[in-house]
């Protein structure tokens, strides 16, 4: 291919394992959704960012974590919550993305008398509309929040077990991880291995390389950042062993301080321990960050190519929690359309 710039970074097909809903809704559909509940906003699209962009240099991830508050209350009615869910996947469509899990928690979007049930149903309608007019493949992942009774994830993950056939494929934990490690969400994750809906977790954001060794013991399949175990053979080489793929997201990791800087991030080790991973924006909005801009810092500062993003992204859908059907179409996609790119970079 030709050398490598983010004109071709925009243009690669790519993956997308790691995207929550709420942080990563666009400005311009964050005030349509406002304006259709009569809810007020800042007047300006700049005074908005300040309230949903996090700045580049947060104390810690609770800090960061604190933009969420401000989206929380508009997403409470299905028809923002489809609208939502229609930007973001399309949002990625626009980059190439050809396969996107969504996840988002239902429970937080209970205030004014949604089931958990409905948020699904809602989210699904805004994928499913994004999918027809863009061609993009989405999923959702259902995720609990650690810092709520652990009853209510399992309400969550149940309504998203009975709601396979809108695109449910798996679920998470998002939230505090420094006081609610992985252990304490045992009831939860029982309920989703009894019932055989694939697990991604949050973990290593704290600094805590136990926490991963811990959630991939539990059955964990992906690891969404996973940025502690930079520097820990022993939990690379289980991580390896256990064919474990890290949902890495290098602004956002930055920013929060779950890697305090370059050196510390933790993608060589997974490079070098052979450990797959897939490269995510996290929360498009929230970091100020797409796909691309992602692809480009993994390029400037780690070298990679368009072959090593390929790669990744083919590696990426083994690790997708879609039904084996789909993974097998997206895969053939992916082939087609990068044979496809490199004919026309040569």
């Amino acid at each position: 291919m030709s050398v490598f710039n983010e004109a071709i970074a925009h243009q690669l097909p790519k993956v997308e394992l790691h995207c929550h809903l709420d942080g990563s809704i666009s400005i311009p559909t964050i005030r349509e959704i406002a304006e259709m509940q009569h809810i007020p906003i800042p007047a300006t699209d700049e005074e908005l960012a300040r309230k949903v962009i996090a700045p580049p240099d947060v104390s810690s991830l609770m800090e960061y974590l604190e933009r969420f508050d401000f989206i929380g209350p508009l997403l409470q009615i299905p028809e923002a919550l489809s609208l939502a869910a229609f930007d973001v996947a399309s949002q990625a469509a626009r980059e190439n993305v050809r396969y996107l899990e969504v996840r988002f928690a239902p429970t937080l979007s209970t205030d004014k008398g949604m089931t958990e049930a409905d948020t699904i149903i809602a989210v699904a309608h805004g994928l499913a509309r994004a999918q027809e007019e863009t061609g993009i493949t989405t999923r959702i992942l259902i995720c609990g929040m650690r810092q709520q009774p652990i009853e209510r994830s399992i309400t969550a993950f149940t309504a998203g077990n009975v709601l396979k056939d809108k695109g449910v494929v798996g679920v998470d934990f998002a939230g505090d991880e420094a006081h609610f490690p992985p252990h304490t969400l045992q009831p939860a994750i029982d309920y989703a291995a009894a019932h055989h809906i694939p697990l991604t977790l949050h973990a290593g954001e704290c600094g805590c390389v136990e926490n991963v060794v811990e959630a991939i013991k539990l059955g964990a399949k992906r690891i969404g950042h996973g940025t502690a175990i930079h520097g820990h053979a022993d939990a690379l080489q289980l991580a390896h062993d256990t064919d474990t793929l890290f949902e890495i997201c290098l602004t956002s990791n930055l920013q929060t301080k779950a890697a305090s800087d370059i050196d510390h991030f933790h993608y060589r080790d997974l490079a070098a321990a052979h450990v797959p991973f897939n490269i995510s924006t996290d929360n498009r909005t929230v970091s100020h960050t797409n796909l691309t801009r992602e692809y480009m810092l993994f390029h400037e500062l780690f070298g990679l190519e368009a072959a090593d993003f390929q790669a990744s992204n083919l590696t990426s859908m083994t690790h997708a929690f879609a039904d084996p059907k789909t993974i097998d179409a997206v895969t053939q996609q992916l082939h087609d359309d990068y044979q496809a790119l490199r004919k026309t970079l040569v």
